[in-house]
Order: structure tokens, then sequence, then C-alpha cells
């Protein structure tokens, strides 16, 4: 009996240094894993901050989406285009949509590339989009394109179209835009009298 106690004491060691054994070796790959990962992630953002630094990819956003990408290979292959727009302040900008693009898409676009280009001079900064798009609206060859489900092509805005921000205010009865701006800056004064 006390034979097999001893070979049971020594298959119990055994055991315990294989699961010693085992968990170092656990502990071993996942730091190593850890590093490895790391490394990874590193040389894959060192390799794409050095892509996007390429003049040639210089209309890659910083920080591209999938969408971007697929707009951008649209363009080259032709499904896509290049639209120019004016702002108010005399600088152009350029986004890419793609060619069945309706109005709410170039909005979202130019909206995406303003954000970005402000985030990347002045940090966070808010542009209230509701706000300019109750002021302003978009016109090509002096034609207001106010419908958000119009598409871009029945005002024959092709690649390399440029379209520019035109005042227009929005009515708030009918959600439309109007010719002229409904209230005044005393309208409160006049039910006074």
């Amino acid at each position: 009996m006390l034979k097999s106690d001893r070979n049971h004491n020594c298959v119990a060691m055994k055991e315990d240094g294989d699961v010693s054994l085992k968990s170092s070796s656990k502990e071993e790959e996942n730091v190593v894993g850890y590093h490895s990962t790391n490394v990874k992630k590193v040389r894959l953002n060192s390799t794409l901050t050095a892509l996007l630094d390429d003049p040639i990819l210089a209309d890659v956003p910083k920080k591209p989406t999938l969408l971007d990408v697929d707009t951008l290979i649209s363009l080259e292959l032709g499904s896509a285009m290049r639209i120019s727009v004016l702002k108010l302040d005399g600088t152009i900008i350029d986004v890419a949509i793609m060619n069945s693009a309706l109005l709410k898409d170039l909005k979202l676009a130019i909206k995406k590339k303003v954000n970005e280009m402000e985030q990347s001079k002045m940090g966070h900064r808010h542009i209230s989009w509701k706000h300019v798009w109750a002021n302003f609206c978009l016109a090509h060859h002096n034609e207001k394109i106010l419908d958000d489900s119009s598409a871009l092509q029945d005002f024959g805005i092709r690649n390399n179209s440029q379209v520019h921000f035109v005042p227009y205010v929005m009515s708030k009865n009918s959600r439309r835009h109007s010719r002229r701006r409904k209230h005044r800056f005393f309208h409160g004064l006049n039910k006074c009298t």
C-alpha cells in the first residue's frame, strides 16, 4: 500500500509539473502572440501611412472607409464622377460620387469632405449642416438643385462638373425653399401695436 501511495504521489507531481509547464508555455505564447499582433498592427499602420503620403494617392482620405475606396476605384473605372464644389469663400473642394448619385448623396459627400478638412486644420469644430442646407442650396449653371431625391445627371452634372453654393432660404411652413426670407428682425413688434 505504501508503494502505491508513492506511485500515486509521483503521478500527481508529474501531472502538476505538466500543468505548470503547460501554463508557462501558454503564457509565453500569449506574450509572443500579443507582441506579434502589435508588431503587425504597427507595420500595417506605418505602411498605410506611407502609402497615403504618396502624391499619387492624394485624393484618398487619411482614414478611408471601404465606401471611399470603392468610390475611388469606381472613379478610375468610369462608373463614378468627380465634382468640384465652389464654396462661398472662393475655395474649391473635389468630391467623388457614383454616376447614379442623387442630390442627397452629393450633400453627404460635401459634408464628409468639409468635416474632414476642418478636423485636420482646426481640430474639433462643429458645423450645423441643418443650418447650411436651410440657408443655401447647390446650383449648376445657375440652376438651383432643390430636391434631395433628384438625380444629378438630370441637371447635366457629369464628371468634372462644378456646382456652387447659392443663398436660398427654406420656409418653415412648407419645408420648401422660398424666394425671400419669411421672418423679419422686428417681427414681434408689429403684433404689440
